[in-house]
């Protein structure tokens, strides 16, 4: 009999339907049953793993706390499992509260990992949760979901179990396969992402870190004997596990990738589709965008869809950055853009990145330029700021928002971001004397969920970051004969090394930020 592997995850949801996806033991008829309403899909196959993603109908009438639902296969009933608290889904009209985080290790909870890993804040949330049963409208997971090249020793045992050669890192499918299932089998999480609607996107380490930090790292994993299977498996998994849960049910019914697996496919042309993400980027666009009630909510990939040409470099290539503009508008309460990488980092390392860059493209003469492309990957200068054409276009466009030279101007125009394994709010300043709605432009960063710095790396980070860089990167600013950024900001809280999730409460005037670790809040600002 089909058992579940992971899942239910709930995905995205609208006013009408819930999108419930599943992986499988084996091929079956997946049924979820909501109320009085009954939706069915037959599972598709990809490289000997089975998957299910239903758009479960609503009923017409939903009780205050949701309609609880329940998931058969073949007929079978197999979710919710006994002593679970019920798992609901509601019709997604409005966008009160959202949690999001980045960075999170799938290690166990014992003592041991707790000393080195922290408390996994997503699981410590979940507990709260069940308790409480106040869900928030959304949870956002913008990125690092797993490490591809940071395997616990549990993971590292089975990758041993099955190959000899090859790195300490995930290669193929199955591999991820197994990441996954580790990274969202825990059972107060999986009730969370089973309950709670939730978006995704990748970052660097759910495929290797320092992704598509330049040209010459390209270059360099291209000469890797199992990169091109890592990155074909690695696209193909973020694919199945992450993107197709963010889609809504036109776009999936849209898409040939999804046709081929659903009439039989075994993965060909899933692995045909990922290499082709790789190799041309501009193929498919893994960023999307959700109108929910008078918000809007913009996700964007800052990894993938890079142009990694010196002297040209991007974070969107031509025609992302025409969708971006289409979608970056007023009319809305609130915008909301998550990004994996911040786009507004404390000032001094800013402009030390935007200086890396200038000479990596030859501002200094070919031999410095050689110098600083090691130390961009060394020391991971790949941020928004070392884009700094995405970075200022980025900039003048959330200020047209703002000052509402795009539609009516939102209340507040909120940047989600992580990566760096710490937490902050960065607030952009008006110019003097003018009111031009930039005041309305905030950054929130929150990372890690869990895998925290050492407390060196936390002083190293501290003084890199906070110290050092502010005088040594105005300098290097002034010696590559940088323009000054578009826009000013400042840090207006943090910033905080705790893992941590934060909490985005909205109203039509006002958003409020609480970052809190597993039994503590941080801080908490009301904005804008």
């Amino acid at each position: 009999m089909a058992q579940l592997v992971i899942g239910p995850l709930l995905r995205h949801a609208d006013a009408a339907s819930a999108t419930i996806w599943v992986e499988t033991t084996e091929p079956c008829a997946v049924t979820v049953l909501a109320g009085e309403t009954r939706s069915e899909e037959r599972t598709f196959t990809v490289h000997g793993h089975h998957y299910a993603v239903v758009d479960a109908a609503l009923p017409e009438v939903t009780p205050p706390g949701g309609t609880p639902y329940r998931v058969e296969l073949d007929g079978e009933a197999v979710w919710p499992p006994p002593g679970m608290p019920p798992t609901v889904v509601r019709p997604l009209t409005a966008l009160r509260r959202l949690v999001f985080g980045t960075c999170r290790t799938s290690v166990p909870h014992d003592g041991p990992y707790v000393l080195t890993h922290g408390v996994d804040v997503l699981r410590a949330h979940s507990l709260r949760l069940m308790e409480s049963g106040e869900l928030p409208d959304l949870l956002v997971m913008l990125g690092d979901q797993v490490y591809a090249d940071e395997l616990s020793p549990d993971m590292k045992d089975f990758v041993a179990a099955r190959r000899s050669d090859g790195p300490e890192e995930v290669v193929d499918f199955e591999e991820y396969a197994e990441l996954y299932r580790r990274a969202w089998s825990d059972p107060p999480v999986r009730w969370l992402m089973a309950t709670v609607p939730t978006l995704m996107m990748f970052d660097d380490h759910d495929i290797r870190d320092d992704w598509n930090t330049s040209a010459e790292w390209r270059e360099r994993m291209a000469g890797v004997p199992w990169w091109r299977r890592r990155i074909v498996s690695g696209l193909g998994a973020y694919y199945v596990y992450q993107h197709l849960g963010n889609l809504t049910a036109e776009e999936r019914g849209a898409d040939p990738v999804l046709a081929a697996l659903r009439a039989g496919d075994d993965g060909a042309a899933l692995d045909a589709f990922a290499a082709r993400a790789d190799a041309e980027p501009a193929s498919v666009r893994w960023s999307y965008r959700r109108d929910i009630g008078s918000n809007r909510v913009i996700m964007l990939d800052s990894r993938c869809g890079r142009v990694l040409t010196p002297g040209a470099r991007r974070i969107m290539d031509d025609d992302e950055r025409a969708w971006l503009e289409e979608s970056a508008t007023g009319d809305v309460d609130h915008l909301i853009v998550g990004s994996s990488l911040p786009v507004l980092l404390p000032t001094g390392i800013h402009h030390v990145e935007s200086w890396n860059e200038a000479v990596c493209d030859g501002a200094w003469g070919r031999r410095a330029a050689r110098w600083a492309e090691r130390l961009r990957q060394l020391v991971d200068l790949e941020h928004w700021a070392a884009f700094r054409g995405s970075f200022e276009h980025l900039a003048r466009l959330l200020t047209g928002v703002a000052s509402g030279e795009r539609g009516r101007p939102p209340a507040t125009v909120l940047l989600l971001s992580g990566d760096v394994h710490y937490s902050y709010l960065a607030s952009v300043r008006p110019k003097r004397g003018r009111r031009d709605g930039r005041g309305r432009i905030h950054q929130i960063v929150c990372s890690p969920i869990r895998n925290p710095l050492s407390r060196t790396l936390r002083l190293a980070n501290v003084v890199a970051s906070f110290a050092v860089a502010g005088p040594l990167g105005s300098l290097l600013a002034r010696a590559a004969r940088l323009p000054r950024p578009p826009i000013r900001w400042r840090l207006a809280a943090g910033p905080w090394f705790q893992n941590a999730l934060a909490t985005v409460d909205l109203t039509p005037d006002t958003a409020t930020v609480t970052w809190r670790t597993h039994d503590a809040e941080l801080g908490a600002i009301r904005l804008p």
